[in-house]
C-alpha cells in the first residue's frame, strides 16, 4: 500500500467511474480538472450512518463549496447503483466515484478492503495536495466551514500563470493523523 500524499506533494492522478443525476454514468479524471480546487472525499460506505451525515452536510452546503470554484467528489468502493441509489434517495447532487478495486484508496494510503479510512483531501488548482486530513476511527469528517477555510487560503489564480507548470509546490499546512 502507498503512504498517505502529504500536503506539498503532488496528488497521485486516477480515473474512476462515477456518477452525476441528471448525467448519468461517466469517468472522472483528476488530472482533467485542473484550473480550480478539487476536494476529495474519501467515505467507508453509502447508506451508513457517519458517511450519511457526511455527505449530506456537504450537499446542504455545497454552494459555499462551489461558490468557491471548487468542484466535490465522493469516493468509496461501493459500485455506480450503489451510488445512484444512495444519491437519489439523499438528494446528492454531486459526483460519486465507483472505487470498487480499491485502487485509488491503496494510492492515496487509505487501506483496502475493511480496512478503508474516512479522508478529505483538498487538490489545488495545479494537482498539489493543499490539505490532507486522514481519520484513524471514521468516526467524525471535515466540516463545509472547515473546508471553505482550506479553500479560502489557496493562492489566487494569478498565482499560476496560465500555460506554466509549476514544479514546486506551493507550502501549506495540513493534518494527516486526524
Amino acid at each position: 500500500m502507498a503512504t498517505t500524499p502529504a500536503v506539498g506533494e503532488r496528488a497521485p492522478d486516477f480515473t474512476l467511474p462515477g456518477t452525476v443525476p441528471g448525467v448519468g454514468q461517466t469517468d472522472f479524471t483528476l488530472s482533467a480538472e485542473r484550473g480550480h480546487p478539487v476536494v476529495l472525499a474519501f467515505y467507508p460506505g453509502d447508506e451508513t450512518p457517519v458517511c450519511t451525515r457526511q455527505l449530506c452536510s456537504y450537499q446542504d452546503d455545497l454552494s459555499i463549496l462551489t461558490g468557491l470554484e471548487a468542484t466535490l467528489w465522493g469516493i468509496s468502493s461501493q459500485g455506480i447503483g450503489s451510488h445512484e441509489n444512495f444519491q437519489a434517495k439523499r438528494g446528492l447532487t454531486f459526483p460519486l466515484l465507483a472505487d470498487t478495486d480499491n485502487v485509488v484508496f491503496g494510492a492515496y494510503g487509505l487501506g483496502m478492503g475493511l480496512t478503508r479510512r474516512r479522508a478529505l483531501f483538498v487538490v489545488d488548482a495545479k494537482g498539489w495536495i493543499a490539505y490532507a486530513q486522514v481519520h484513524r476511527l471514521g468516526l467524525d469528517y471535515e466540516k463545509v466551514d472547515e473546508i471553505a477555510a482550506v479553500l479560502r487560503s489557496l493562492p489566487g489564480r494569478d498565482a499560476y500563470p496560465d500555460g506554466t507548470e509549476v514544479t514546486e509546490s506551493p507550502k501549506r499546512a495540513g493534518n494527516v493523523n486526524g
